[in-house]
């Protein structure tokens, strides 16, 4: 009997862990160049399969069952997202799998996130954050006041008139799994992560690039993990009931 309390407390444990994926992938539907995660569960074998040293706790019957459930790593997404045409000069998208670099407190981060401003010092920055943006030499871009109308063109290039001001820094990375999400749209890169010019993606000025995470599907993501979080806490009130019965009732006799 206590076996399956433990049972259905696991998967009380991993169906909340769905919901919390689900809620963040939700939250961010709005998020331009947001990738949707995916909750991933493993079973946990029996321990007497999963350890051998425990043989000798081996029972003919349990065995045969699962261990319950584990949570294993997170995925996160790198698909592409759909294009959202504002026609900003300075809002840009990347189509295919690069990332813009920007400078932070905590140092060099990247993100999907084209939409950029001016920033009252003349920097190029992220709007959101206010991230000054690098160029290929990891330098900051300034745009000069008195020099017209700024706009960035499909060569990543920011220009005033005919005059070329700067180029997004545009960076690929060999391994996509090596990027972790610091919040705010910004990854972060390990130390052993591969760093690169960007050579196979497409600039697109005047356009961002939209969420990954359908609507629609979030929403049934919520409702699976919600019900089966319920289904295991009733299971929990079922077995509770069914051995406070066992002990107070089948003792008598």
């Amino acid at each position: 009997m206590v076996y399956g309390l433990w049972q259905s407390a696991a998967g009380m444990a991993a169906n909340q862990y769905r919901q919390n994926i689900a809620a963040n992938n939700i939250a961010n539907i709005n998020t331009v160049g947001f990738k949707h995660d995916l909750a991933m569960l493993v079973e946990r074998p029996v321990e007497s399969r999963e350890d051998g040293d425990a043989r000798q706790f081996a029972h003919a019957m349990f065995d045969m069952l699962s261990g319950g459930t584990h949570v294993a790593p997170t995925i996160q997404t790198f698909e592409q997202g759909p294009v959202m045409a504002t026609g900003k000069p300075l809002d840009v998208m990347i189509k295919g799998e690069g990332f813009f670099a920007v400078q932070t407190d905590e140092g060099v981060r990247y993100t999907r996130d084209g939409n950029f401003a001016r920033s009252s010092e003349g920097f190029l920055v992220t709007a959101a954050g206010g991230h000054p943006v690098l160029d290929g030499g990891s330098g900051t871009i300034t745009i000069p006041a008195d020099g017209g109308k700024a706009e960035i063109t499909s060569a990543g290039e920011l220009k005033q008139g005919d005059v070329v001001i700067g180029t997004l820094g545009v960076v690929e990375f060999d391994d996509l799994s090596l990027l972790m999400k610091q919040g705010k749209n910004l990854y972060a890169a390990a130390a052993n992560a591969t760093r690169r010019a960007a050579s196979d993606s497409e600039i697109v000025p005047g356009a961002l690039e939209g969420s990954t995470m359908d609507p629609v599907k979030g929403l049934v993501d919520m409702i699976e993990a919600s019900r089966a979080f319920q289904i295991n806490a009733n299971m929990i009130s079922m077995q509770d009931t069914t051995l406070g019965r066992a002990v107070n009732e089948i003792a008598r006799f």
